[in-house]
């Protein structure tokens, strides 16, 4: 049933990033971006040249290896941010500054969930879109505990109280779903 081969086979990059409604000139955050920094590299050709692109994660070996592909493909729109996303105010990102916040596969990484959350939604503008990506809550031989999974209705039911609003719900992959959220 979970036939795996690499790539683009855990998630739909293409989908995910049709429902951001990513377009030119945004203003858009890969938080927690991973050592590829694959969206990060996706989006800042959606965004094109009058747009930016933040990868942000809080390992700083992470992060050199995205720059490294950054000064190597020569793309000019991508800033790289370290931060610790569970501190609120920390990420040197202006608040209400973001069309677009990504958290894919981030939040089963922590404990501190509400205040990754809460940090993310402090960088949105007023009608910002918030988008989840999160293991989906079943047992495979892989990926991580189903224990260490984030529960997409826990995320919908603290949504309001964070200020946002579900705006669509998708199955992001085979093993991941995703959720949209506006900011109110």
């Amino acid at each position: 049933m979970y036939k795996l081969t690499g790539g683009n086979t855990l998630v739909d990059a293409n989908l995910i990033l049709h429902k951001a409604n990513i377009i030119q000139g945004m203003r858009v955050a890969d938080l927690g971006c991973g050592t590829t920094g694959y969206f990060v590299f996706l989006a800042s050709r959606l965004v094109g040249r009058q747009g930016k692109i933040y990868a942000v994660d809080i390992l700083k070996n992470i992060l050199a290896s995205v720059a490294r592909r950054v000064k190597q493909e020569n793309v000019d729109n991508v800033e790289i941010v370290w931060s610790d996303l569970e501190i609120f105010n920390a990420t040197k990102i202006e608040s209400g500054s973001l069309d677009v916040a990504l958290l894919i596969n981030t939040l089963y990484q922590s404990r501190k969930r509400a205040e990754i959350l809460r940090e993310s939604v402090r960088m949105l503008k007023k009608g910002g879109r918030l988008e989840v990506v999160e293991w989906k809550n079943l047992a495979l031989p892989f990926g991580p505990p189903v224990a260490e999974r984030v529960n997409e209705r826990h995320l919908i039911a603290a949504a309001p109280k964070l200020g946002l609003e579900l705006e669509d719900e998708f199955t992001a992959g085979q093993c991941h779903y995703g959720l949209v959220f506006v900011k109110m």
